[in-house]
């Protein structure tokens, strides 16, 4: 069977490290589906993480230890992939959130959709996906 891919936004990185579901999710289909998220989602996680983790009196440094062991599975491309479609993205999405231009080139280059929980993609010309509903692409 030839693997499914999907690009994850900052926002459900975010998640797998807040909660259990999405990291669940993730790591029960790692043999079937390929993930990816821009480097700058991950910038992005590392940025707001700790804030919200002091907020819920968790301790960040294990938590920041599951961002950076997400790595492995979610794989972060890097700005050289797919900052040649940055002009073409920016033109679909900067009316809503120009922020997520980099999200939707990954999907762009890599001919897929996008796992969010931000409706700022929904008419760019790529499949998006939110957690209520990622099992069904899954194929859970």
């Amino acid at each position: 069977m030839s693997s499914a891919a999907i690009v994850l936004d900052a926002n459900i990185l975010i998640r797998a490290v807040l909660g259990t579901r999405v990291l669940e999710l993730i790591q029960a289909h790692a043999d079937t589906v390929k993930f990816f998220a821009p480097d700058v989602a991950y910038a992005d996680a590392r940025k707001y993480l700790p804030a919200l983790l002091k907020k819920r009196g968790v301790d960040p440094i294990p938590a920041m230890l599951v961002l950076d062991a997400l790595e492995r599975i979610v794989h972060p491309m890097d700005m050289e992939v797919y900052g040649g479609l940055q002009q073409q993205a920016l033109r679909r999405i900067e009316m809503r959130d120009a922020d997520d231009w980099p999200v939707l080139a990954c999907a762009m280059v890599l001919g897929c959709p996008v796992w969010t929980e931000d409706a700022d993609f929904f008419g760019t010309g790529v499949a998006t996906w939110t957690t209520d509903r990622i099992a069904l692409f899954l194929g859970g």
